[in-house]
């Protein structure tokens, strides 16, 4: 035991990074790996057993408690954002350094596309099994398409516009909540259960507004697995496909955090933190009236 001890600290110092950002950016890329896995897991099993193994319900509630546990894990290293919208709302709130963004969207979607891999290997045979009669092509539309395992797609419904405004409500519902579950002065929730309460949200956003396109309202965990899909034999029809469906869930998350910010602070932390700050200067000009108080007693006290 006393050996086996040694080679393990051996082996820590060895592996040990002390750069603060590249632990933070390895958490985050760990946590969306997790949220990726689970996630898009489910639905491979809905699609590739055709309805056997799960339902829409089960998806949902799949990457809601995907997004719990990839915050568990990287929560205490990087805040356990595992979506470059959020990382955003936080930069906009000065909560996090705006450098921060882009390892964390870089660290994010290496995350997703390493999920989607895991996921690409696990299904592989089942995958080529479903494709059934042209074992040669994996398709992105139709009866056979599997494209949508691992990236979002529009509904036939769905148009562009559409489209960009569901990705955009739904990101600003996800950063409304995750600003009131972390928010000190509106009731947070108890420590250790923000990654429970922020999975409870992803999975109530999930079962009510999947329907149109999947609910990506992350441009890493969207990104990551179609990059993984152009290049794992899908091609570069998982871009163009939806006039260009792929560009939505990438930018309109970012509108979609502005907005959540906006929605928020207007109507419920500038009043909040205003509060406080009332609060806090009423007690500093009760204590500046008492020292003058406590003085001008001194002084008389003296002169008598």
């Amino acid at each position: 035991m006393g050996r086996q001890q040694y080679y393990l600290d051996k082996l820590s110092r060895t592996f040990q990074i002390r750069n603060k950002l590249l632990r933070q950016a390895l958490a985050e890329c760990l946590g969306t790996l997790i949220l990726v896995m689970f996630g898009c897991g489910s639905v491979a099993q809905l699609t590739l057993s055709k309805g056997t193994h799960g339902m829409f319900f089960t998806v949902n509630f799949a990457f809601g408690f995907a997004a719990m546990l990839g915050i568990l894990v990287s929560g205490q290293v990087s805040g356990g954002h595992l979506n470059p919208a959020v990382t955003f709302a936080l930069c906009l709130l000065g909560r996090e350094k705006w450098r921060k963004f882009p390892i964390y969207f870089l660290a994010q979607t290496i995350g997703s596309f390493l999920g989607a891999a895991v996921i690409f290997g696990l299904y592989y045979d089942a995958i080529w099994d479903f494709a059934g009669k042209m074992p040669d092509e994996l398709f992105v539309e139709g009866e056979k398409a599997t494209a949508g395992i691992f990236a979002t797609y529009p509904g036939p419904h769905l148009d562009i516009v559409n489209g960009f405004f569901d990705q955009t409500i739904g990101t600003a519902a996800l950063i409304v909540c995750i600003l009131a579950i972390v928010d000190p002065y509106n009731n947070p929730v108890p420590p250790g259960l923000e990654a429970f309460t922020v999975g409870f949200a992803v999975l109530v956003i999930g079962l009510s507004m999947g329907f149109n396109s999947g609910y990506a309202v992350n441009p890493a965990r969207d990104l990551g697995p179609r990059l993984f899909t152009a290049i794992a034999g899908w091609g570069t029809e998982v871009f163009t496909v939806g006039k260009c469906w792929f560009l939505v869930p990438i930018f309109a998350p970012f509108l979609g955090s502005i907005v959540g910010v906006m929605v928020y602070q207007l109507m419920v932390g500038f009043h909040e933190e205003g509060k406080v700050r009332d609060n806090k200067a009423a007690i500093e000009e009760t204590v500046k009236l008492n020292d003058i108080t406590t003085e001008k007693d001194g002084k008389d006290g003296t002169v008598a």
